[in-house]
């Protein structure tokens, strides 16, 4: 089976069908039809959504990490926490690996951004998460103020007490600047299923990047989105399937 690419009528359907499931509209949606598919839904309090940036190994699983959670709109993955202008993948410098998170603190919270980074890698280990040894994926939790710089502190500390035989390595730092990772990088995940792709219309780099779904998706790709989405996305995925929709003949 394969997605028309030449039907943007019908791709749009599945994108708002898709969008209701996994960004859990609650009100009744209407079709448009714009030239691109637009971002879904838009916050209408107008309320900034805040930014936290964690360093915790490859930067391809740590987006998937965080892109699934309630209240996390937005994931892109970077280099940060080093002295070098313009760090490029093959020459970073002294930056590390890091994923920059848009999220609306009515929903989620710093605290809870902490706890998922906690409980995602090995502070204890020495420069690298598993297999990926280097400077560059060395744990960092990037504060942006002193309240959030106050919550890491406690929280490492914390860490530091469940560790009695081993040392948390982890480094609290004041974010400099933010440099996004080449296109290529950005939600890797989910390139690695095309078939997902299609399903939100092959959005082009630039809104893949900024997309909501993308980062769901990105999550639900690598299976760590918390269990009862993850299940509930693939029960809607194999419902698109068996009904055989227009879109994917």
């Amino acid at each position: 089976m394969k997605l028309s690419e030449n039907n943007p009528f019908l791709s749009h359907l599945l994108f708002v069908f898709l969008a209701s499931i996994i960004l859990g509209a609650g009100r009744a949606l209407s079709i448009r039809f714009p030239d691109r598919i637009a971002e879904f839904p838009k916050d209408k309090s107008n309320q900034p959504l805040k930014t936290a940036v964690f360093a915790l190994g490859s930067f391809w699983r740590s987006e998937a990490v965080f892109g699934c959670l309630d209240g996390v709109v937005r994931t892109t993955v970077g280099y940060a926490g080093g002295s070098k202008m313009s760090p490029e993948y093959r020459s970073l410098g002294d930056h590390a690996e890091c994923v920059q998170i848009e999220y609306d603190a009515r929903l989620i919270n710093f605290r809870k951004l902490l706890e998922v980074f906690w409980s995602s890698h090995d502070s204890r280990q020495v420069f690298g998460q598993g297999p990926d040894v280097g400077n560059q994926y060395r744990s960092i939790i990037f504060t942006n103020g002193t309240e959030e710089s106050r919550l890491a502190a406690v929280s490492k500390e914390r860490e530091q007490t469940r560790s009695k035989s081993s040392i948390v390595t982890t480094q609290i730092q004041h974010l400099g600047t933010f440099y996004p990772a080449e296109p290529e990088h950005q939600k890797f995940e989910l390139k690695q299923n095309p078939f997902l792709l299609q399903l939100i219309g092959n959005l082009p780099e630039e809104e893949l990047e900024k997309s909501s779904m993308a980062a769901k998706l990105n999550s639900y790709a690598a299976e760590l989105c918390p269990l009862k989405m993850q299940k509930q996305i693939d029960t809607k995925i194999r419902d698109i399937i068996k009904r055989g929709w227009p879109i994917l003949r």
